[in-house]
């Protein structure tokens, strides 16, 4: 009829939750029972769980940490519904105006993934255009997925351009299969990096860089696994063209969401990337160098009509030109200015964020975190679905996943609750693909559209129902979320290695064996053997020779010397502080206070150490010489004689 909450402290406390809804506390002293109500404990006294008496954490605490609900018992929805909705007028008034903050700090939070978007394709977009148009292996496909996703921190621009480039075949509807895989995998580094942003505290980067990589490490396994099966079977490719045989395309206009109606209008004022450019050097149909120099036939008064357009495009729509848009520039200049905006964008995003966070914070202060798990704890499956829903709205995954991760970062989402959001954003941005070709015109721009839909809805049907299939990316995230504790940074290192060096490496070595050259495959062949030979070490040094102690001990030294050096200062200020105190307690005299002027002091003490060492070294001639026995006492020279 009851359970029990197990004592947290020397001063126990049992927490009894009742089915009627009833609950109270029990606290038990040396000698006393007292009754205690839930109700009329002030959480602003109580900042630590021992000191409350349910045992329960409050956001805020300065000892708060992810609990399991088994430990601490499951909230009543009456309690949600008095935590969520009994206020008085002032604390009314005060959640309308984080209301209004969180709204704020949001929209400018989606402002800066938006330019931080545009920014990327005008750095990335001639090199992303030139690989995406090869014609390559099934390994280099998937790795310029990769790739390119990376470069320009899109998976939905990616898999555009893919899809008009099956369009307009340029590549084989097979390969862009493969392509598309690798877009699943790049887009889940935009929120690692958005994680990166809550390095100022420990324990908020560890839950948030668990939550972003929790997608990453689904992302991996379902390529992992799909990736080999395709290439034996080419089951992707098959279905969906069954599917799309005698469907008719027609050609319309492209739907677009309304979130992205809100954001673009103030981003494209700021900077806008030429998407029709990529398309084109993707195709082959142009160079990145033959747009340059851009021409207006008046420059100082830019527009749509009287301009040419490089990696930084005008506005269609109205025919206004951005705020980094140059007329004469270079293809290098428009890459400064995108890199210039890049930055903007992610200090914007840093800000934006911190801001969302700490309004949060304020807003949920002393909140339980039984409330929040009850409010938060949906069905996994309808959770997939408000993903799917999200990411529909704002049309991309990235977006959905980077707006969640602060949440894991403060503890208000669980990563067992943000792991199915981020299947949901999946599936959800390849409706926005989906609908997409469907007005494109091209039979074989929607069959790779579902191809990208169905690989994601397989991955999320062999790993995420079983729970021990569920339980490796989970607990895979945990591990690494638990690395940022060793070392701060090792998400910068992850991102690095992960998403940028392994697939440039396995990029060049699977391009190798497309050169038509018995040379290049016997090198690449020999590549391969030595990266798995080296894998296969690595393994067993992991495993048996300490490797995993080495790697932990390696990133500790490492985080010690940065927490000295940002301490040094301060250590050197409290070490002069107890020195001085030491010489008031001693009586010795400062050196500013001191009857001895430095030069004589300095000559006085050359002279006594002078006469000491002469002293010592010369000994008088009448006096007899020792020696040291066995013994320890000293013989004269008579003595050693006999």
């Amino acid at each position: 009829k009851y359970s029990l909450t197990p004592p947290k402290s020397e001063l126990q406390s049992f927490f009894f939750h009742s089915r009627s809804h009833s609950l109270s506390v029990v606290k038990i002293d040396s000698k006393n029972l007292i009754m205690e109500d839930p109700t009329k404990i002030d959480p602003k006294n109580n900042r630590a769980r021992a000191d409350r008496p349910t045992g329960s954490y409050h956001i805020g605490d300065t000892d708060f940490e992810v609990e399991d609900t088994n430990e601490i018992g499951e909230a009543t929805w009456g309690e949600v519904a008095s935590a969520c909705c009994v206020h008085s007028g002032g604390e009314w008034l005060m959640i309308l105006v984080g209301l209004g903050l969180i709204c704020f700090f949001l929209y400018f939070f989606l402002l800066g993934l938006d330019l931080m978007g545009s920014s990327a394709k005008v750095l990335g977009g001639c090199a992303a255009g030139s690989i995406l148009g090869e014609d390559t292996n099934p390994v280099a496909a998937l790795m310029i997925g990769v790739l390119a996703t990376v470069l320009m921190q899109s998976s939905s621009t990616t898999t555009s351009i893919v899809v008009a480039l099956v369009g307009a075949d340029t590549v084989p509807a097979r390969q862009a299969i493969y392509m598309i895989m690798g877009a699943n995998i790049g887009t889940s580094v935009t929120n690692t990096i958005v994680a990166m942003g809550q390095m100022g505290d420990g324990d908020q980067l560890e839950r948030a860089f668990a939550g972003a990589t929790v997608h990453d490490l689904f992302n991996f396994l379902t390529v992992a696994l799909l990736f080999p099966i395709e290439i034996l079977t080419g089951y992707l490719f098959y279905i969906t063209e069954a599917m799309v045989s005698g469907v008719v395309v027609e050609k319309g206009d492209k739907w677009e969401g309304p979130i992205k109606k809100v954001v673009s209008p103030l981003g494209s004022l700021i900077i806008k990337s030429n998407k029709g450019l990529i398309e084109d050097v993707a195709q082959g149909d142009t160079t990145c160098e033959a747009q340059y120099p851009t021409v207006c036939d008046d420059p100082d008064n830019p527009t749509y009509d009287t301009c040419s357009q490089g990696l930084i495009s005008c506005d269609k729509k109205s025919g206004n030109c951005p705020a980094f848009f140059q007329a004469g520039a270079s293809r290098s200049d428009d890459e400064v200015s995108g890199g210039v905006c890049f930055f903007i964008a992610l200090i914007i995003l840093v800000v934006c964020l911190i801001g969302l966070v700490t309004v949060l914070q304020k807003m949920l202060l002393g909140m339980s975190t039984r409330i929040l798990y009850k409010a938060t704890n949906i069905n996994g499956y309808l959770a997939i679905l408000v993903g799917v829903g999200i990411t529909i709205l704002v049309q991309s995954s990235s977006i959905t996943t980077s707006t969640l991760t602060p949440l894991v970062g403060m503890g208000v989402l669980r990563l067992e609750q943000m792991l199915p959001l981020t299947l949901g954003a999946n599936i959800g941005t390849t409706v926005t693909a989906l609908l997409a070709s469907m007005v494109s015109g091209k039979i074989v721009s929607l069959q790779v559209a579902l191809a990208h839909l169905f690989f994601n809805i397989t991955g999320i049907v062999i790993f995420y129902p079983i729970p021990f299939l569920r339980r490796i990316p989970l607990n895979g995230a945990r591990a690494l979320g638990k690395a940022t504790r060793v070392w701060r940074g090792f998400p910068l290192v992850y991102i690095l290695v992960m998403f940028v060096l392994i697939p440039l490496i396995l990029f060049g070595i699977s391009s190798l064996f497309t050169q038509n050259s018995l040379g290049f495959t016997i090198l690449g062949a020999l590549l391969v053997g030595i990266i798995v030979f080296g894998l296969a070490y690595y393994m067993f040094w992991w495993k048996c020779r300490g490797g995993a102690t080495k790697c932990n001990d390696c990133f500790e030294r490492r985080q010690a010397k940065q927490v000295v050096m940002r301490t040094l200062a301060d250590d050197m200020d409290y070490m002069k502080a107890k020195i001085d105190a030491l010489s008031v307690h001693t009586g010795l005299p400062d050196d500013d206070d001191a009857d001895i002027e430095d030069g004589e002091q300095e000559a006085l003490l050359a002279k006594k150490v002078q006469t000491d060492m002469q002293e010592t070294a010369i000994p008088s001639p009448s006096a007899p010489v020792y020696s040291y026995a066995s013994s320890g006492e000293p013989q004269s020279e008579d003595e050693m004689t006999a």
